[in-house]
């Protein structure tokens, strides 16, 4: 199971760092997925990062302004956020991807994250 965690509202321009952190005494999986969801939108990916290797992986609205990263021994991942815009408002999730190609999974309940203008 995953937690997200760090979400809340926040001004434009502002930063914020969310957090991913996986239940259970081992965590082992190909990669670690952010998404998001804006209220009548589609799911989006957001970013993405190898877990072994720590490779990240950016969609194009965030690349410049968001980074993934993680921490092996706390089982956790992060999203740093910076310059957010109000269309960065959305409920962030993270779910696993166990094998390269699998469809992602395990998604946490996600954490709300808001921007005003």
């Amino acid at each position: 199971q995953l937690i997200e965690s760090g979400g809340g509202s926040v001004q434009s321009g502002d930063s914020l760092t969310l957090s991913c952190t996986a239940s259970g005494k081992t965590f082992s999986t190909f990669a670690v997925g952010w998404f998001r969801q804006a209220p009548g939108e589609d799911r989006q990916w957001v970013a993405a990062i190898r877990w072994s290797e720590g490779y990240p992986y950016y969609s194009n609205s965030v690349k410049g302004r968001f980074t993934i990263s993680r921490d092996e021994a706390k089982k956790t991942t992060y999203l740093q956020m910076s310059s957010l815009k109000s269309d960065d408002t959305a409920v962030y999730y993270c779910a696993t991807q166990v094998r390269p190609g699998d469809p992602y999974d395990h998604w946490g309940q996600g954490t709300q994250v808001t921007v005003s203008s």
